[in-house]
C-alpha cells in the first residue's frame, strides 16, 4: 500500500501542507484525456467516500467494544451475535454519522482496489450510500465505471487515500478533511484556469469580505455560494471575535450543479 511523504508545501494561503501535495501528485496522474473539471469530481467523490467510512468505522469499532462489556447496556454474550449492534442503523444515525452499506465501506474498497472492476465497485458504493441516505440522493458522483478512467490509477489513488484519516474524531478536531478539500479545490481551480472562479475564490479574498461585513449576528447570505467558502469564513470571524455561532444563519444558491460542494438552489 503507497505511503503519503511528509514533505511541507504551500497552498499559497499560508497553509503548511504534507500529505495534500502527494495526494494531489498521485491524482494528477489520472488527468491524462480528461481535464479538471471531469476529475475532480472523481477525486472529491472518494475523499467523502472516505470521510463518511472512517466515521462509520469509530463508531462500528466503539459498539463493538460495547457490545463486549459486560458492565454496559449494549453488552451481549455471544460474540457471533454482537453485529445485532455494531449493524443497527439507528446507532449512527442518532449520531449523525452516515450509514454506510457493507459494499460501500472503505475496508471492502481498499481490498478490491486493484481489481479491474473497481470502478464498477466504487459506482455501486455511491449508489448503496444514496439509497442507505436519502439527504444525499442524486449528488454523489458514479461514474467511476468509465473506460476513460485509468483503473490502475484509480487503485493508486484509493491505497493512497487510505493513509489518510478523514473522518475520524482526531481528523475532525484538526480538519483534515477541510484542509484536503481546500487545497485540491485551489488546485483544480488553477488546472482549469479561468473557469476555477465557478467554484473556488482564494480563502484571502473571502476572508476580506467576511471581515468587511463582520457577521456577528443575523443572516449571511451568498448568491453565488460555490464551495460555501463565504459560510466557513462567517463562522471563523463569530468565534474568533467573541460571538456565538448558533447568532448568525446561512443561505445560499449555486446555478451549477456540477459545483464541488455547491449550495442547491
Amino acid at each position: 500500500m503507497a505511503s503519503a511523504k511528509k514533505t511541507t508545501t504551500s497552498n499559497g494561503n499560508g497553509t503548511a501542507l504534507g500529505f495534500e501535495a502527494t495526494l494531489w501528485a498521485t491524482a494528477d496522474k489520472m488527468r491524462n484525456n480528461m481535464d479538471a473539471a471531469e476529475y475532480k469530481h472523481v477525486v472529491l467523490g472518494l475523499i467523502f467516500l472516505k470521510y463518511i467510512s472512517d466515521a462509520f468505522q469509530e463508531r462500528h469499532e466503539h459498539l463493538e467494544q460495547l457490545a463486549a462489556d459486560p458492565q454496559s447496556d449494549y453488552y451481549i454474550k455471544e460474540a457471533n451475535e454482537r453485529y445485532v449492534v455494531t449493524e443497527d442503523r439507528d446507532e449512527y444515525v442518532a449520531e449523525n454519522i452516515f450509514w454506510v452499506p457493507a459494499e460501500a465501506r472503505w475496508s471492502f474498497l481498499q481490498a478490491n482496489a486493484r481489481q479491474p472492476n473497481i470502478g464498477t465497485l466504487i459506482d455501486e458504493a455511491m449508489a448503496a450510500i444514496e439509497r442507505a441516505n436519502p439527504k444525499v440522493k442524486g449528488v454523489l458522483p458514479k461514474d467511476y465505471a468509465r473506460p476513460a478512467l485509468d483503473k490502475r490509477s484509480l487503485g493508486e489513488l484509493i491505497d493512497l487515500i487510505g493513509t489518510i484519516g478523514l473522518g475520524d474524531q482526531t481528523s475532525r478536531s484538526q480538519d483534515i478533511l477541510g484542509r484536503v478539500y481546500e487545497y485540491f479545490l485551489s488546485m483544480f481551480a488553477s488546472a482549469e484556469g479561468k473557469r476555477g472562479g465557478q467554484f473556488y475564490t482564494p480563502q484571502p479574498v473571502v476572508k476580506l469580505l467576511v471581515e468587511m461585513l463582520a457577521p456577528y449576528k443575523g443572516r449571511v447570505y451568498d448568491p453565488c455560494c460555490g464551495s460555501g467558502g463565504m459560510f466557513v469564513q462567517s463562522e471563523k470571524f463569530t468565534e474568533s471575535h467573541g460571538g456565538r455561532v448558533g447568532d448568525i444563519s446561512v443561505y445560499g444558491q449555486e446555478s451549477n450543479p456540477t459545483t464541488p460542494g455547491g449550495c442547491p438552489r
